[in-house]
């Protein structure tokens, strides 16, 4: 028996943001099968863990709308077609996903905020909360259903939504600093965080609607890194990694 399958979970549900960087293969685009299936294979310990797992995935491993819109002088595309481009992208990760969760025996509906009834469902709040009590792993995509609005927003929009525990934040940095810790060797890492610390000091987390929302929900953020074996379910088992900010 791994040490893995003794732990028992902190939460009963739980919200996870997943980039759509997750997905590809180091240092480049696209969806790697091999990556897919360790997200795959982490998740089912998860599950195992008897946690009701809710996932927002993003899809900057396949289109950023950034990369098309803004200060790009070359491109015709306006901002609003380039982010329901991005939005696009997040639901073909969550297929993706998808089978690969299913391969492995885990039970799971893709639920999007834009309405594409070949390949997913629609996304209901109650109906998201119905899969979730019965022990299938919802994946959510398409953002919110609008431009404008990052995934970091849909993930909070929808951890207060389907009544998530937490949110955890999953990254390929081990949490969150003083200073840009890629720029500055002595950037000091914290442990815990208050939201009225992240605001006074400016602190990195994610973007300052979908922190707002978080804040006025008291709903707590774990900043972790993933990447690390066996870290989003010492997350949810409530170990000491990453960042976590709580209201105290």
């Amino acid at each position: 028996m791994s040490d893995a399958q003794t732990w028992k979970p902190a939460y009963k549900r739980v919200l996870l943001k997943l980039s759509g960087e997750a997905f590809g293969p180091p240092g480049k685009n696209g969806i790697g099968p091999v990556e897919t299936l360790e997200i795959a294979t982490a998740l089912k310990r998860v599950v195992g863990m008897g946690v009701e797992l809710a996932i927002v995935v993003g899809g900057g491993n396949l289109l950023r709308g950034a990369q098309f819109a803004g200060g790009n002088n070359t491109s015709h595309i306006k901002q609003t077609t380039a982010d329901n481009m991005g939005m696009l992208g997040t639901v073909m990760n969550g297929l993706a996903l998808q089978d690969t969760l299913e391969a492995i025996d885990v039970p799971t509906r893709l639920l999007s905020a834009i309405p594409m009834d070949k390949v997913c469902e629609p996304y209901i709040r109650r109906r998201a909360i119905r899969h979730l009590e019965k022990g299938r792993v919802v994946i959510l995509a398409g953002g919110t259903g609008n431009p404008y609005v990052t995934t970091d927003s849909a993930a909070a929009l929808r951890g207060r939504e389907v009544d998530a525990d937490i949110l955890l934040k999953a990254t390929k940095v081990d949490g969150v600093y003083d200073a840009d810790p890629d720029k500055n060797p002595h950037a000091t890492r914290y442990d815990r965080l208050t939201y009225a610390k992240v605001m006074a000091d400016r602190l990195q987390v994610m973007d300052i609607e979908a922190f707002e929302q978080c804040r006025q929900a008291k709903l707590p953020i774990l900043v972790f890194d993933f990447k690390t074996e066996r870290n989003i379910e010492r997350a949810v088992a409530g170990h000491t990694i990453g960042t976590l900010i709580t209201l105290e």
